[in-house]
Formats: C-alpha cells, sequence, structure tokens
C-alpha cells in the first residue's frame, strides 16, 4: 500500500513563534492564556457591547481573577479599536475551516478571520505573544510559515484575486500586513526542510 502524503496544518508547522526574551507564562499558560482571548475576540463581537463584561466572565470562568481580567481588558480593547473595525465587521469570516490541495500536499485548517474582497481576499491571524516584533521581518519564523501556508491556501481557493495575509497583535491592538514575498520565502523554506 501507498502511504497517505501528510497532511500540512499551517498552526503546527515547526519553528518559533515568540521572540527571544518573551518571559513571564510558561508554554502551557501562554496557550491557554491565547487560547482564552481567541475565545473572546470569536464570541464577544456576537453580542452587545454592553454584555461583553458578563459574557467575558463566564466564557472565562475557570480563570483566576486577575487573569481574567486582563484578557478581558485585552480582548476588548481590540474590539472597540475603530482601525481593526472591518476584522470584526459583520462580513468578516470567522473561524474558517479549509481542506486544500497545495502544491500536491493536502492542507487544513482553521484560519481565525478571512475578509473577501473584490479585489482582494485577506487571512488574518490573532497572536497574544507578550513582545510585539517592531517589523514584519522580525516575525518568529514559525508564525511566517504559517500564514504563508494560509495564504498559499486561500490562493488555491480563491484563485481569481490576490491573496494576503496579516497578524492581528492583541497586546498592542495593532495589525501587520505581512508582505507577500516574505511569506512566499518562509512557505518555500518550509518546503525545503
Amino acid at each position: 500500500p501507498v502511504a497517505a502524503p501528510e497532511v500540512i496544518n499551517p498552526s503546527r508547522l515547526d519553528g518559533d513563534k515568540a521572540l527571544p526574551g518573551e518571559a513571564g507564562l510558561d508554554r502551557e499558560s501562554a496557550k491557554a492564556r491565547g487560547t482564552a482571548i481567541h475565545r473572546l475576540l470569536e464570541t464577544l463581537p456576537t453580542v452587545p457591547p454592553e454584555a461583553w463584561d458578563d459574557v467575558a466572565t463566564q466564557l472565562l470562568g475557570d480563570h483566576t481573577a486577575p487573569g481574567r481580567d486582563g484578557m478581558i481588558q485585552e480582548a476588548v480593547e481590540v474590539l472597540k479599536s475603530p482601525a481593526l473595525a472591518e476584522v470584526f465587521a459583520k462580513d468578516a469570516l470567522t473561524e474558517v475551516g479549509f481542506s486544500v490541495t497545495v502544491d500536491g500536499q493536502p492542507m487544513q485548517g482553521v484560519m481565525d478571520r478571512v475578509l473577501v474582497r473584490p479585489d482582494k481576499v485577506v487571512v488574518i491571524d490573532f497572536k497574544t505573544n507578550a513582545i510585539v516584533p517592531t517589523t514584519p521581518e522580525d516575525c518568529p519564523e514559525g508564525i511566517l510559515r504559517q500564514m504563508g501556508a494560509y495564504r498559499q491556501a486561500l490562493a488555491t481557493l480563491y484563485p481569481d484575486r490576490p491573496a494576503e495575509a496579516a497578524v492581528l497583535w492583541t497586546r498592542t491592538a495593532t495589525m501587520m500586513p505581512l508582505p507577500s514575498p516574505l511569506l512566499q520565502d518562509a512557505w518555500q523554506c518550509y518546503q525545503l526542510a
């Protein structure tokens, strides 16, 4: 029997996901914090802003109070940012599951947000890193590989328009568009590894 090709999951590609010097939470706590903030950013836009605190407290009921309050505040600051309104608009696609074949290999995963526009399609991934890079070139290699894979998947799904990618850094409530050549290089490095 012929072995089935390995399925690529962009969020599990090799490479660092954090910058050197990130301190504070251990890996499991940082992942739990990231998952909690993702959950808030997925759920809170579906309820009126006046209910955000109550809904967020219910969603994060099992987290300790000081940590919970900080996560809620971070998510709310992201949601209130006028510069990020398009990401949370009603026409933005949320938690987009996909399964495609890219360069002969199956790929599947879930994208945090996808904006489909007449002239382009954009994938946006939420990152809760403690240290936010100052430029796209400073992004950890694992994030660039992940976003490069997402961009490749979108290019396959939407061949009629350019595919772009950006990271939404929750710590600073800022969006960082990632240049296509940088993502292409990261994707090619993954393929050669």
